[in-house]
């Protein structure tokens, strides 16, 4: 049971360091850029632009814009939204923080899950009455 335990706060460790971190990194990234690019048009009353559009695999097409006021976000699973600029800005922002929620309710769990280990540990240890040791990785057993 024990080592089923360690496994899971393993997994879960490993799903919010490996996941979720770079997820919210990515989407503060995106959210940033998508602030500049935005105030950007604003500041210099851009109205259309020519850019270039990545088609995949690093291959880029001219692209004209004949309006900015409204643009694509990738929402995810491939698909896009159109936005306004403030929208586009309200839907970052609540992303981002959907991300900050999954990542604290994974490590309040991972801390639950750790501090359950360590009772079992602790109980089976008092049990068998082995004197307190502490491992090279400072674990109690």
């Amino acid at each position: 049971m024990d080592s089923l335990r360690q496994e899971k706060v393993q997994k879960f460790e490993e799903f919010v360091d490996r996941r979720l971190k770079p997820d919210l990194v990515h989407a503060i990234a995106e959210r940033s850029d998508l602030r500049k690019n935005i105030e950007n048009l604003e500041k210099n009353s851009v109205t259309s632009l020519r850019t270039l559009v990545n088609l995949g695999s690093e291959v880029y097409m001219q692209a004209e814009v004949p309006d900015t006021q409204r643009i694509f976000v990738d929402v995810g699973l491939g698909f896009h939204v159109e936005f306004t600029w403030s929208e586009a800005l309200k839907f970052i922002s609540l992303r981002e923080e959907k991300l900050e929620r999954q990542i604290e309710e994974y490590t309040r769990l991972i801390a639950s899950i750790k501090a359950q280990i360590k009772l079992v540990c602790e109980g089976i240890r008092e049990l068998l009455q082995i004197p307190e040791e502490k491992t090279v990785e400072g674990r109690v057993f």
